[in-house]
């Protein structure tokens, strides 16, 4: 029998570096070390109770079947009418896809639209999951930085260079992971005003942390500020970060019905539908009492101050405020260049990641990962206590550099 040698889709891919950060910090714990972990990008809240109930009154009526592969009929009315009341736009029942995770939506746009060839722009720092995700697809994806001196954001010039006629997507994040930038509505016109001059490209805007934003009002969506694209836009979401719902794998999108329907055909083919009873539950999360998700905005407004000026206050490092989500992006050059106390050099992002593992026993992630260094990101969906813990233990190492 011969070697099994993998196909060429896995062998161009990186594994996800989150996923692979989040597996080191358990294999640290399980070995007896106490970490301070700021990795993770899930809500350390509980899922609210009558979402929980939705679910369990779900089984109990025995609602544990195949559903369509476009789902229940009630999640794909609270869909909609969610989409309509935060983005203004009326989208119908052959406009909306639902899978197991907003993840999968955006794998499965990609799979139902990419040939080789097929550009797609991504700007940096951007989602760990993006650019592998198009490489997956036979895309090849175009990269664009974004430093903090644009704010982290794409700006029109930047796009109008970057598209090419094999550009076939532009990907934004708002709000981002992992620097929690979120657009205007101005800058979001800005950048339509220059896909006004491309009919070839089209949008996936993901916004899984919509609900997560410390300004006024609600963030505006793509579609919102400029509804003239709104045939050529993928709006991405899901329930798992603004319900702390990450391990139910309930996401959904909503945009042309042709892809729309290229993306249901395919699902129908890789997991025939969602669980039956995180569409149950999604529904009640979506068309229930949204008290709780104001509660976590504002659990998390004060984790982001406290991580922020906790940041801002250590030498070397510097950071934005975020406006959304709940990670805070941290530049490390002044860290950069500098020795351990075991004499080893802080070369990039990456060094000095390991170094907080090993001396302070803080994981982070290197903003490496995200397409942009010297930076590291933290997520602060976590304990006060443990952001200051965090805080704390970097500042301490980064004392201790010669």
């Amino acid at each position: 029998m011969t070697d099994y040698q993998p196909a060429s889709r896995v062998t161009r891919i990186r594994e996800s570096a989150s996923v692979m950060a989040a597996a080191r910090v358990r294999e640290l714990k399980a070995e007896g070390r106490s970490i301070i972990d700021l990795t993770v990008g899930e809500p350390d809240f509980d899922t609210p109770e009558h979402v929980k109930l939705a679910a369990i009154a779900a089984i109990n009526a025995g609602q544990t079947k195949y559903t369509s592969v476009t789902g229940t009929p009630e999640l794909q009315s609270a869909i909609l009418r969610h989409v309509e009341k935060r983005t203004g736009i009326a989208y119908g029942p052959g406009e909306v896809t639902i899978a197991g995770g907003a993840k999968q939506v955006i794998y499965t746009a990609f799979m139902a639209s990419l040939d080789s060839g097929d550009e797609v722009i991504v700007p940096a720092p951007y989602w760990v999951s993006y650019p592998d995700m198009v490489l997956a697809n036979d895309g090849t994806p175009v990269i664009v930085p974004c430093g903090d001196e644009v704010g982290f954001k794409l700006t029109p010039r930047a796009l109008a260079e970057a598209i090419t006629p094999a550009t076939k997507w532009l990907i934004l994040n708002t709000p981002s992971n992992p620097t929690g930038v979120v657009y205007s509505r101005a800058e979001l016109e800005a950048l339509a005003t220059v896909l006004a001059e491309h009919p070839q490209v089209h949008v996936l805007t993901d916004e899984i942390y919509d609900a997560i934003y410390f300004g006024e009002g609600r963030i505006t969506s793509l579609v919102a500020a400029a509804p003239q694209l709104r045939d050529r836009v993928l709006v991405v979401n899901g329930v798992s970060k603004a319900y702390a719902m990450t391990g139910w794998r309930l996401g959904y999108a909503v945009g042309p019905a042709k892809l729309v329907a290229s993306i249901n055909k395919l699902q129908s083919q890789i997991s025939s539908c969602p669980s039956s009873i995180s569409q149950a539950a999604a529904a009640a999360a979506l068309t229930g009492d949204q008290t709780f998700v104001a509660e976590c905005v504002e659990a998390y407004r004060g984790r982001r101050d406290a991580a922020v000026a906790g940041l801002n206050a250590v030498a070397g490092l510097s950071c934005l405020s975020p406006e959304g989500a709940f990670y805070a992006y941290v530049k490390c050059e002044g860290a950069i260049g500098k020795t351990t106390p075991g004499g080893a050099t802080i070369a990039t992002d990456q060094d000095f990641v390991l170094y907080l593992l090993d001396a302070a026993s803080v994981a982070v992630i290197p903003g490496s990962a995200y397409g942009l260094g010297p930076y590291f990101r933290i997520s602060f969906a976590t304990s006060l206590e443990t952001i200051t813990a965090g805080v704390e233990a970097i500042d301490k190492a980064v004392r201790a550099l010669n």
